[in-house]
């Protein structure tokens, strides 16, 4: 008699259950979950860097250290570069804001209409009792002030829990691997575990060395042509070019937004104001429907609305760290599922 598969649903309901109390989990402790997913991720992504250096002879701890001592360089040069002009940007945005307005008061008008109306409504079908008083009850929130240094306390935390992990994944190679198969009962599950780590961190490597790639070659691009056509800090709206294009599908949406209010802001000519978008829009367009179909191929090609479905829920969940890890994760969740009799389906659904 054949042996029961260990993934075989016994109860919908107690799996139900179990479902909805992880992911009450992931969010409820997501200022622990997020720094180790990112370190995992970050591990897949620069073992084979440390495997290389490791074949140079070099130690693999020392290897590890360098890796992390050009990643985290990299990042401070970046952030040392884009620092002043976004701080520019910034100061600025009230002022611009305020101009952009007055450019757009002609596309006011029908909303500000429309609000006068619902107020209207509103004061319309409003009850009050007669010689009683209406109370209000406001809510005393934190300061700007006071939120900016809790989420600042916050990030260097999780960055720190990330590097220092992130080290360690690196450092210790397969020894992690080897103690969780250890505990496995026996060789088979064995064998399918070895099977399942080695194709996640082939096929996560893949692409996200390949999407940086791509992603890296855009920002470039979108800086070059910025410059060319004379809109202020091109450097900046390239860098964030790059990092929005890591979320599918809103940061295109939010790259578009960003580049239509600089132009607007910048050039006095609609036509002119409009040129920053749309070369972006071309140069995303280029890049969706030709380079990444050739760089990536249909072997980590994931189902559209399966990203979007992805995107959304692990941006709700965790916020835009987990927008910027939706795809990875679902690399990954589909990598197991095809590696499971029972769960190949979702894997299935999952792909394109």
């Amino acid at each position: 008699m054949p042996e029961p598969s260990p993934f075989v649903v016994r109860s919908p309901a107690l799996t139900g259950l179990f479902v909805l109390a992880l992911f009450y989990t992931l969010w409820i402790a997501r200022g622990f979950f997020l720094p180790v997913v990112l370190a995992l991720l970050l591990s897949f992504l620069l073992s084979p860097v440390v495997r290389a250096l490791g074949k140079l002879r070099i130690p693999r701890g020392l290897g590890a250290g360098l890796v992390i001592f050009v990643l985290l360089g990299s990042v401070a040069v970046g952030v040392y570069e884009l620092a002043d002009p976004a701080i520019a940007w910034a100061e600025k945005a009230p002022r611009q804001l305020r101009r952009l307005e007055r450019k757009l008061v002609n596309l006011k008008k029908p909303v500000e209409t429309m609000t006068k109306a619902t107020r209207q409504v509103e004061k319309m079908t409003q009850v009050t009792t007669s010689g009683q008083e209406t109370r209000k009850v406001e809510v005393q929130e934190d300061s700007l002030g006071e939120r900016m240094f809790s989420q600042a306390t916050e990030v260097t935390a999780g960055g720190a829990v990330t590097v220092i992990l992130l080290f360690f994944l690196l450092a210790s190679g397969d020894l992690f691997l080897h103690k969780l198969i250890g505990g496995l009962p026996s060789l088979e599950d064995k064998s399918r575990a070895v099977a399942i780590a080695r194709q996640i961190e082939r096929e996560v490597s893949a692409y996200l060395v390949t999407i940086t790639g791509i992603n890296l070659g855009l920002g470039l691009a979108v800086w070059g042509a910025l410059t060319l056509v004379g809109v202020p800090n091109p450097l900046l709206w390239g860098a964030l070019a790059f990092v929005a294009n890591f979320i599918p599908y809103l940061g295109t949406f939010l790259m578009v937004a960003v580049l239509a209010m600089v132009g607007f802001l910048t050039f006095n000519d609609t036509a002119r104001a409009l040129l920053a978008p749309g070369i972006f829009l071309a140069l995303h367009l280029l890049e969706s429907y030709l380079v990444t179909p050739l760089a990536v191929g249909r072997r980590l090609t994931l189902h559209p609305v399966m990203i979007f479905l992805g995107l959304t829920f692990w941006g709700w969940l965790w916020g835009i760290p987990g927008a910027l890890l939706a795809v990875p994760i679902l690399v990954v969740v589909k990598v197991i599922c095809d590696h499971s009799e029972p769960l190949r389906p979702i894997g299935a659904l999952l792909g394109d």
